[in-house]
C-alpha cells in the first residue's frame, strides 16, 4: 500500500510512514482535508508528524516496504555497517592526532554550541532520510563534531599517544568485539534489553547531574555507564540486523553503534585516569 500523505510504499500495518513520518492510524478521520490527486483521493493530514525520532522511527524503519532494488545481500549490509562505523572512528583518530585541542583554536561556549547544533541536526537527517548518501551526511554530521569534543578530552589524558588513551582504545575494541558476537549468538537476551536500557540511561543521567551539582565524585557513576554503553553496543548490533537489508539502514545502525563506542571509549579513558590518579 502507499502512504495516503506523501505516496511513498508502506507495509500493510505500518503505523507511521518512513518517507514522511506520518502517524498512519487515524488516515482518512476527521480533522483531515483531501484533494483530487491524478484521480484519486489522497488524505492530506492536518498536522503531520514529520521528523521520526526515537522507538517511532525504529519501528517505522521496521515496518517499511522496500523495493527489491534497494535491498542488498547480508554480508553486503554488514560490510557497509562496518565501513561506515571504521570510517567515523578513523577520522575521530585523525582529529585527535592533528588536532591537540580544539578549545586552543574554538572557545568553549562558540564550540559547545555549534556542537550541539551539529549533532541534533546530523542524527535528524539520518533519521529522515532514505538516501544513503544523505544520511552518511547526517552521520558525518555527528562524528565530526564528536571527535573535535573528544580532542579536548583526550588531550587531558596525555594525547592520542599516551599509553593511557591506547589502553582505552584496546579496552573499547575488545568489548564491542565481545559484545557483537554475544549479540550475535543471543539475539532473544538482547531483544528484551531496549525498555530497560533506556530506563537505566534516563536515570543515570538525573544521577549524574545532582552528583555533579553536589560536587561529588562520579566514579562509580563511570563505571555504571560503561557498563551500559557496553550494553547498549550488544543491544543496537541486535538490532541492527533486524531492519531491511538497504544501504540507508546500514548508515542509520552505523550511526547508534558508533555513539555507543564512542561514550563507552570515553567513560573507560575517565575510569583509568582516575584509577592512575
Amino acid at each position: 500500500m502507499n502512504c495516503p500523505y506523501c505516496g511513498a510504499l508502506i507495509g500493510e500495518h505500518s503505523k507511521y510512514c518512513i518517507q514522511c513520518g506520518a502517524e498512519l492510524s487515524g488516515a482518512g478521520r476527521g480533522g483531515e482535508s483531501t484533494r483530487s490527486v491524478g484521480g484519486g483521493q489522497v488524505a492530506k493530514a492536518a498536522g503531520s508528524t514529520g521528523i521520526l525520532l526515537g522507538k517511532a522511527a525504529r519501528q517505522a524503519r521496521l515496518e517499511a516496504v522496500y523495493e527489491p532494488d534497494q535491498l542488498i545481500g547480508e554480508r553486503a549490509y554488514n560490510g557497509i555497517l562496518l565501513g561506515v562505523l571504521v570510517w567515523g572512528l578513523l577520522v575521530n583518530v585523525l582529529l585527535c592526532l592533528f588536532i591537540d585541542d580544539v578549545t586552543y583554536y574554538i572557545p568553549p561556549v562558540p564550540f559547545l554550541i555549534g556542537y550541539a547544533v551539529c549533532a541534533i541536526a546530523g542524527i535528524m537527517i539520518a533519521c529522515k532520510s532514505n538516501k544513503p548518501l544523505v544520511s552518511f551526511l547526517g552521520y558525518n554530521l555527528v562524528v565530526i563534531p564528536f571527535g573535535l569534543a573528544l580532542t579536548t578530552v583526550v588531550a587531558e589524558y596525555g594525547g592520542i599517544r599516551s599509553s593511557l588513551v591506547g589502553y582505552a582504545f584496546l579496552y573499547t575494541l575488545l568489548i564491542t568485539v565481545g559484545m557483537t558476537g554475544a549479540a550475535l549468538a543471543f539475539p532473544q537476551l538482547f531483544q528484551k534489553l531496549g525498555g530497560a536500557l533506556l530506563g537505566v540511561l534516563i536515570g543515570l543521567i538525573v544521577c549524574e547531574v545532582v552528583l555533579l551539582l553536589l560536587g561529588v565524585d562520579q566514579q562509580v557513576s563511570d563505571w555504571l555507564a560503561a557498563g551500559l554503553f557496553s550494553l547498549y553496543i550488544g543491544y543496537d548490533v541486535y538490532r541492527s540486523q533486524q531492519f531491511a537489508k538497504t544501504v540507508d539502514n546500514a548508515v542509520d545502525c552505523a550511526l547508534d553503534i558508533y555513539l555507543d563506542i564512542a561514550n563507552l571509549f570515553i567513560r573507560l579513558l575517565q575510569i583509568m585516569g582516575k584509577r592512575k590518579d
